[in-house]
């Protein structure tokens, strides 16, 4: 085999892009701040960000985020320090992120759906100075702070940045929800409000992007345990390119992109917010996957560019009514986090005719490595080509983790510079994913002839069925097939006479009354036996991530549970 450290032959690219994607770009040596204010001289006047009819230019949007440095620079924020963003996705969230870069800071990524163990367990980690929330998040840190201290906390009201002729009606809502409306006061709370509209003068910091960290990205990486992933500027600016260059139907200062997925996570930050940022682009904001919502927000804001994670695109194709919203202005999908189910993409095209592309990425690689190609070839199942500047190979599973061949299977591992620097304070755990530039993915994979990958599965999900080894992923697409099914997700749980045998979890389509034996009969039509499901649960909802991941390892956890006997 030839030298897998090379990078990808430049013919497969010309040959699968009829309107060439390069195998390498140019990568400016900038921060990431500096990048993103290159568009805002650019395109001052164009609208950088919608919020439910809100909008804010470039001009203000970098204004304010200036203004909000300035603040945090009286609290003795700067270079090293961290800053910590406790947001959904809403204006609050970009002008902090760029605040806080401003001065050299490095941003903690918190998912608002953290509270408790999981907020105090990420907050004493990274050690913020600085804290970015929101008022009815504002309770679950105070619940937390007997554990936590932050010195510094900004507080905005969500009704704050919705147009004011619907702030009573979020009031109303908030209310209904039983959400705080009220503005907490006393130290160590500031205004987030107040400090935006407080002019200040920041001169930009200046450092070497490539090891300077701008984002902890909390991840349970390939080990589950939760731990930090260090991006520097230069990582991401990185990806911004590679994705943008890969984007070979992007018309800069035009396109109008729909995030719906959370800024939270790394793929929500780099696809729906940064890679818009940095070609003019207008973003729309949605705070919470509702999918009423979202489809009227596309009939309303006509993006042409809608990412998104598989479940997102399974709702929009259960939906009725789809044909009621102006959808055909959506030139392409691309669909990220969790695997793409061939049917889910058949039926979402079918519906919309938009694009519908399965990518590829992790938090570690910020977070894109793969895409099918937008034009030329795009291969069912497969992840794509890696984007420019992006070398894969896969390796065995077991040591020597010797480099296999053209389509052979084993754990998939990518090289380039939008990889991480490493997870922070933490050099083992950095040791055991990154060597010699190469990153292991935790992910199983093949690579045909022309250097389209496959995801077979995560190595952690391999089911051992008596000594047969097979992957959840492949069981469910077949689950997927049947009309009747909605959702499904499979596990291995334990068997006495097996080792392991596999589980299946369903959600039914409305009005459908498919059985256990027919499922199972199903799958064993159409794929070996042993890996057909010894028994099926049916449910109304599978559990989920902050990103719509199917949680297997909560899945597992409970069906062992129910096989423990009753404590006497």
């Amino acid at each position: 085999m030839a030298d897998a450290a090379a990078p990808s032959a430049p013919p497969v690219w010309l040959q699968r892009y009829p309107r060439a994607v390069p195998p390498h770009v140019e990568i400016p040596n900038q921060l990431l701040t500096e990048f993103i204010e290159s568009a805002v001289h650019r395109w001052p006047r164009r609208t950088a960000l919608v919020y439910y009819g809100a909008r804010w230019t470039y001009e203000r949007f970098w204004r304010e985020s200036e203004n909000l440095a300035a603040a945090f620079r009286k609290d003795g924020v700067g270079p090293g320090d961290r800053v910590a963003l406790y947001l959904p996705n809403c204006p609050v969230y970009p002008i902090s992120f760029f605040a806080a870069l401003r001065l050299g800071a490095t941003v903690v990524q918190v998912s608002p759906l953290y509270l408790g163990q999981d907020l105090s367990r990420l907050l004493l980690d990274s050690q913020p100075k600085t804290l970015v929330t929101l008022e009815f998040l504002f309770p679950n840190l105070s619940k937390v702070a007997p554990d936590v201290t932050v010195p510094h906390v900004y507080v905005a009201a969500l009704r704050s940045v919705y147009p004011w002729y619907l702030r009573p009606f979020v009031n109303s809502v908030m209310r209904r929800q039983h959400l705080s409306t009220e503005l907490p006061k006393g130290p160590p709370i500031r205004s987030w409000a107040r400090a935006v509209r407080t002019r200040g003068s920041v001169p930009m910091w200046k450092g070497d992007p490539a090891t300077t960290p701008a984002v902890f990205q909390y991840t349970g990486g390939t080990t589950g345990v939760p731990k930090a992933a260090v991006l520097s500027h230069r990582n991401l600016v990185a990806n911004v390119v590679q994705g943008n260059v890969w984007n070979i139907t992007r018309r800069p200062g035009e396109e109008v992109t729909m995030a719906a997925i959370p800024f939270f996570h790394i793929y929500g930050l780099t696809v729906a917010l940064l890679m818009s940022l940095a070609e003019g682009g207008t973003v729309v904001l949605q705070t919470k996957p509702d999918i009423p919502e979202l489809l009227k927000l596309i009939d309303r804001y006509r993006p042409t560019q809608f990412p998104g994670v598989p479940a997102l695109y399974q709702a929009f194709n259960q939906r009725p009514d789809l044909a009621k919203y102006r959808l055909h202005s959506i030139k392409y999908c691309v669909s990220g986090s969790a695997p793409l189910p061939l049917e889910v993409a058949r039926r979402f095209h079918e519906l919309t005719g938009a694009a519908l592309v399965e990518g590829y990425g992790l938090s570690e690689a910020s977070p894109i490595t793969h895409v099918n190609p937008l034009e030329g070839e795009r291969r069912e199942g497969s992840i794509g080509l890696p984007v420019p500047d992006t070398d894969q190979r896969v390796v065995g599973l077991d040591p020597p983790y010797a480099v296999l061949g053209t389509g052979e299977v084993g754990e998939l591992e990518v090289r380039g510079p939008q990889v991480m620097l490493g997870y922070y304070h933490r050099p083992e755990e950095t040791a055991a994913v990154l060597k010699d530039g190469w990153l292991r993915t935790g992910d199983i994979a093949r690579i045909d002839a022309d250097g389209y990958a496959y995801i077979v599965d995560r190595k952690k999900d391999l089911i051992n069925v008596g000594g047969m080894k097979l992957y959840p992923r492949e069981v469910e697409e077949v689950l997927f097939q049947h009309p009747a099914v909605a959702d499904a997700a499979v596990i291995g749980v334990p068997d006495a006479a097996h080792g392991e045998v596999v589980k299946a979890f369903v959600v039914r389509k409305p009005g459908a009354n498919v059985t256990a034996e027919e499922l199972i009969a199903f799958v064993r039509e159409r794929i070996a036996h042993y890996k057909a499901p010894r028994s099926i649960e049916f449910r109304d909802s599978l559990p989920r991530s902050g990103v719509q991941k199917v949680l297997r390892r909560v899945l597992r956890d409970e069906s062992v549970a129910g096989l423990q006997p009753a404590a006497q």
